[in-house]
């Protein structure tokens, strides 16, 4: 029998959180057939292992926004952080996960940690294919372009958890449209593909 390490840890607690269920480390150690401090030494405290599945969770929605997606340039970007933060406002999981910890979501999903490291990276490899593509280009390093864009929908997404009465996802695409109007595909001002999207 191939034995037991951390990455069946976070796929066991994946498949509780994908079903709605809450994360007890002590009954995750007993499904596992591992004790406790096994369990923490692979995947550190209970929020460490929730950051991870959360991260997990937010790389593989965001690739299935990636893949209903085509176009370049700007209106890509745009059309592919308008499904993923759609997706992720309505998933289910989420919302159970939400309503039992929503303090422990907010820290997680807002501050630094490897959900937002995990967004940084997708959107900063989006970014990339579309200079590479020629059909954007940027005047900041490309992480920096997609940390802030991350946070800015991080603050908009989640504003019904943040004191808001709902999440606002088309203020985030504004403010988001903003920054690539100073990212021109090459040959077009982002004004004539996306100008008017929003009014």
């Amino acid at each position: 029998m191939t034995a037991l390490g951390p990455a069946d840890a976070i796929a066991a607690a994946s498949a509780h959180y994908l079903r709605g269920e809450p994360i007890d480390m002590s009954a995750l150690a007993g499904e596992l057939g591992v004790g406790r401090a096994t369990l923490y030494r692979w995947v550190g405290s209970r929020e460490q292992l929730l950051g991870t599945v959360l991260a997990e969770m937010t790389e593989l929605t965001y690739r299935m926004a990636v893949r209903e997606v085509g176009g370049g340039g700007p209106d890509r970007v745009l059309a592919v952080l308008d499904r993923f933060m759609r997706a992720v406002v309505d998933a289910v999981p989420l919302k159970a996960f939400t309503e039992r910890e929503p303090r422990l979501f907010v820290r997680l999903a807002t501050m630094q940690g490897p959900i937002e490291e995990r967004a940084i990276a997708l959107l900063t490899a989006e970014l990339e294919d579309q200079i590479e593509a020629g059909l954007l280009s940027v005047p900041l390093p490309t992480r920096t372009l997609a940390q802030a864009m991350v946070r800015i929908c991080d603050s908009f997404m989640y504003a019904h958890h943040l004191g808001g009465s709902r999440p606002e996802i088309e203020t985030a695409l504004e403010v988001i449209e903003l920054l690539l109007r100073s990212c021109p595909a090459v040959g077009h001002g982002v004004g004539d593909q996306i100008g008017a999207r929003w009014e």
